[in-house]
């Protein structure tokens, strides 16, 4: 069995948004995700985080600290993605994402997040959660 090893990115802004981008394969639905993907060689699994950041968005992050690691399998692949908390210090929105899967970004809040067709459905608990959650208190 193969194994993938990813991060992701949340980021939430002042107003309590979520950093989000839409994604797919061309010929796929295209579906909502927090700004993720595989770890490249040499890398850490923090730098994975703001490269995936700036590829997908445009945006320069810093990664503040890791808030949850999923693990699972899908057909013959594990999987295995740590989500960190990340800040954004600069940039502007820009796709530029090599692999050409990404169609737009958004800063998306709570109850539109609540309707959202999302990537890894579930993710869509774990996020609002996360926007309603006691860390969310010092924004």
């Amino acid at each position: 069995m193969s194994q993938w090893i990813g991060a992701a990115a949340v980021c939430v802004d002042a107003d309590g948004r979520l950093l989000m981008v839409l994604q797919g394969k061309p010929e796929e639905e295209k579906r909502w995700s927090v700004p993720s993907g595989g770890i490249e060689p040499g890398e850490t699994l923090e730098q994975c985080c703001m490269r995936e950041v700036f590829e997908e968005t445009g945006y320069r992050s810093k990664v503040v600290k890791k808030i949850k690691e999923k693990t699972g399998s899908h057909g013959t692949a594990e999987y295995h993605v740590t989500y960190f908390e990340a800040e954004i210090v600069d940039g502007t929105p820009t796709i530029q994402d090599p692999d050409g899967l990404i169609y737009d970004i958004d800063w998306k809040s709570r109850e539109q997040m609540k309707a959202l067709p999302f990537s890894f459905p579930e993710d869509r608990e774990f996020l609002l959660n996360y926007l309603e959650g006691p860390c969310r208190e010092k924004n």
